[in-house]
């Protein structure tokens, strides 16, 4: 493929969920590098999380109202852009780019989409982890993107350290205990969710071991706090339900390790240096899992694994194959390796 990722004006249509936006920041640090006189517009429903990160001069919500979506397009196409690099396989993101009117659209040649984009990339086969797939794709419009893994920087923010002061003493944490955060939620499905005995039972086996674990979660996630805190017939501290996304990373950076399932927060926690161990069943850890020096993936097993679906239609095999005491010995190997060790 010719080099094509060029011109004042580059649209980057940024993946919809939050671990896909965190693996796509070594392919965007590549491109910024490239390209460094460029405009690089990012557009995404977790674009301004990546505000501050030296990606790029502005980043700009993906409305999911219709109307609003309709406006943005005239209002970037206006703009005349001359790239957009189309990082999801969804139809509706190549619609979208062209709509943009950009001159040149790269994008993966998937979803019956390739007639859309002008200048198209087979889907790799085998599927390769997505970090790489991303990295690949800037690639082939002639960036170099390096190997680092997804790095997440948090630029001094004394407001937001003090309120996370303030939240942290409020369910007893201080400076320098051994936190492990314990998240309950994942965006994707029911399938990916570990059971709150489950959690009951690694909680109660971390504090055993002098480590404190907190809860952590959206609003959505309170009913299940409430099941892991009366399973394990004793307090847990929690944040479920108290942090904001843009508190999120700096929250997680303060952790001494995490344990959740398959979801963007354990990636986002992996780039800001935060030892996570990741549970997986029914997707796969060498395509999503997290990528660090700390990240660590626990496998649970069963002959329909992995089967990508977002709800189970049995009973869950592969993630009740996943034993406490494995995760508990695992986040524990974690504290003593960490940053924080």
């Amino acid at each position: 493929m010719a080099v094509i990722i060029e011109g004042p004006d580059i649209l980057v249509r940024l993946p919809n969920w939050l671990g896909d936006t965190v693996m796509a920041l070594p392919a965007l640090h590549g491109l910024r590098a490239s390209l460094p006189r460029a405009r690089i517009i990012l557009v995404g429903r977790w674009a301004s999380l990546l505000e501050g990160q030296a990606v790029a001069d502005a980043v700009l919500p993906y409305p999911r109202d219709r109307g609003a979506r309709s406006r943005l397009a005239a209002a970037l196409r206006d703009s005349r852009p001359d790239t957009a690099v189309v990082l999801p396989n969804s139809f509706e993101s190549a619609l979208a780019a062209r709509r943009w009117g950009a001159r040149a659209r790269l994008g993966y040649d998937a979803d019956l989409r390739g007639w859309l984009l002008t200048h198209t990339l087979p889907i790799p086969s085998p599927r390769r982890h997505q970090v790489d797939e991303y990295r690949q794709l800037l690639e082939a419009g002639g960036v170099v993107t390096g190997s680092d893994p997804p790095t997440f920087t948090l630029p001094p923010h004394p407001v937001a350290e003090e309120e996370i002061d303030v939240l942290f003493k409020s369910i007893g944490l201080a400076a320098g205990d051994s936190t492990v955060g314990l998240h309950l939620g994942a965006a994707f499905g029911s399938s990916k969710l570990w059971s709150s005995a489950a959690y009951a039972e690694l909680s109660s086996r971390l504090r055993r071991a002098g480590a404190l674990p907190v809860l952590l979660g959206t609003e959505s996630e309170e009913a299940s706090a409430a099941t892991v805190i009366a399973s394990a017939g004793e307090d847990i501290a929690s944040l479920v339900g108290r942090d904001r996304s843009d508190l999120l990373p700096r929250v997680l950076s303060r952790l001494s390790c995490l344990v959740s399932a398959d979801t963007g927060v354990a990636h986002l926690a992996a780039a800001v240096g935060t030892p996570t161990v990741t549970l997986f069943g029914p997707t796969d850890p060498r395509l999503s899992s997290p990528r660090g020096r700390h990240a660590r993936a626990v496998e649970g097993r069963a002959p329909c694994a992995p089967c990508f679906l977002e709800r189970c239609p049995i009973d869950h095999p592969c993630m009740r194959s996943i034993e406490p005491s494995v995760v508990a010995a695992a986040a524990l190997a974690a504290l003593g390796e960490g940053p924080a060790a």
